[in-house]
């Protein structure tokens, strides 16, 4: 099933709901995206706020994947750089596919359009993220292009006796 990506899409209470049931959805099936399940949308509405908060000033950019119905089934934030010396690279937050989705090429073409959305932003030369260990994830991102910059061994307390490395990735678009 391919998806439709809209770059800077106009956020409507529809797109708003898609975007925390997909939070939500992705977090339930175990995904890496700020929480540990389960929660609802009460528990990522916060975080989302904060989301679109940023986006209404200008801080963030999104980019949403839609399959054919409509539905919200991709998702991925730019954070621009507001350090002058940083302003050639943007940091990718909250990137998520719908679960079912996973395992059919969703995750690449939302990397890939994210990429080509990052590249149509004047004076940006790469995109950093940061991931939870632990489940793979590195491997997922450095088969998009990514490379591993750095990792901090244990930054990520899943749970009391569970920590996972932070692990940073970059990818050069040039």
């Amino acid at each position: 099933m391919a998806l439709t990506f809209t770059f800077d899409p106009v956020v409507d209470p529809a797109l708003r709901d898609g975007i925390a049931d997909l939070w939500v959805d992705v977090t339930n099936a175990g995904g890496a995206v700020g929480f540990v399940p389960p929660v609802t949308r009460d528990d990522v509405r916060p975080e989302l706020v904060k989301h679109l908060v940023a986006l209404a000033e200008g801080r963030h950019r999104l980019l949403v994947g839609r399959d054919e119905a409509g539905n919200v089934g991709a998702v991925a934030f730019l954070a621009l750089n507001t350090h002058r010396l940083m302003t050639h690279w943007v940091w990718a937050y909250t990137v998520m596919v719908d679960p079912a989705l996973q395992g059919r090429g969703a995750g690449r073409e939302l990397m890939a359009a994210l990429a080509d959305a990052a590249r149509s932003l004047d004076g940006i030369e790469a995109i950093r993220l940061s991931c939870r260990g632990g489940l793979g994830l590195e491997h997922f991102y450095a088969a998009c292009g990514y490379k591993e910059v750095g990792r901090v061994p244990d930054a990520i307390r899943v749970a009391p006796g569970e920590d996972r490395d932070d692990i940073t990735m970059l990818l050069p678009l040039h």
